[in-house]
């Protein structure tokens, strides 16, 4: 409750209700800690904490044209020399998706083929059924989303884009509305994701994350599959798929996806053994 929490943290009732209602914005770094402390943050959750605290309300007022992002061209070449090999792609802000390699698309959804405005993890998640299908633990995805566009707006919050994505979002999804309104904060470093593909079945997926230096806005995400596991297998049958054709193959009569991309990659290896 609000009093115990102002107890816990050597304030009034009244002076934490007003830091609550962002009526104090000289509240001080020693009353943040206490607050902090109570509420049992975490680092990222009280990073996000001394953000809002000390967000300049007059200047989110002003509306000023976003930044256009851009992924450097050495960045890009990373990613093109990692086409083959595991699904690699970069975040910016609002989780927009600025750049993805070839087996990035393979897996998830071809970004590149999509509006510019579309091209964004959160609408993605929450606005293309086929993401439902796609992620085995499609809530708790999205909910880790939400958390990190949660965080994204705490960093930034006179961006026009970022209130007109959440608008959006919160109109067309009750699951998302609901989630914002929870106010969980999350930061993406790394861990796993299991996934239904259409084409090579059932995957677990690591990542890793990493921030761009030059550009902290900007975050490199790699995902790998563990050494020997059907996962790997899976990526492997996915990254032949990738680097033999542009675009999806229609399956012959009487037979699966999995099942022609599974002949068309034995196929491959014996063209190559001969």
């Amino acid at each position: 409750r609000r009093e115990e929490v102002a107890q816990l943290a050597g304030v009034s009732v009244d002076y934490y209700s007003r830091l609550e209602q962002g009526r104090n914005i000289n509240v001080s770094d020693e009353v943040l800690d206490a607050v902090s402390r109570a509420l049992r943050l975490d680092e990222v959750e009280r990073s996000y904490l001394f953000q809002i605290a000390r967000a300049n309300p007059r200047r989110a007022r002003r509306r000023t044209p976003a930044r256009v992002q851009r992924v450097r061209p050495g960045i890009r070449r990373i990613l093109e020399t990692l086409d083959d090999v595991m699904p690699a792609f970069v975040f910016g802000r609002r989780m927009d998706i600025l750049a993805a390699n070839r087996l990035a698309r393979a897996l998830i959804t071809d970004f590149e083929a999509l509006p510019p405005r579309d091209r964004n993890m959160l609408r993605y998640t929450f606005l293309d059924e086929s993401a439902r299908e796609l992620y085995r633990d499609w809530e708790e995805v999205a909910r880790d989303n939400v958390a990190v566009l949660r965080l994204d707006a705490g960093r930034h919050p006179d961006d026009p884009l970022l209130t007109e994505l959440v608008g959006e979002l919160a109109v067309k999804s009750p699951q998302f509305r609901r989630w914002w309104a929870d106010h969980n904060v999350r930061e993406r470093s790394h861990g796993s994701k299991r996934y239904h593909h259409p084409l090579v079945g059932d995957l677990t997926i690591d990542y890793e994350s990493v921030s761009l230096p030059g550009d902290p806005d900007q975050t490199l995400c790699i995902y790998t599959a563990e050494a020997g596991s059907p996962s790997e297998t899976a990526l492997r049958l996915l990254a032949a798929w990738t680097g033999s054709r542009t675009t999806p193959a229609q399956p012959a009569a009487g037979g699966s996806d999995a099942e022609h991309l599974h002949a068309r990659h034995a196929e491959r290896l014996h063209t190559e053994e001969r």
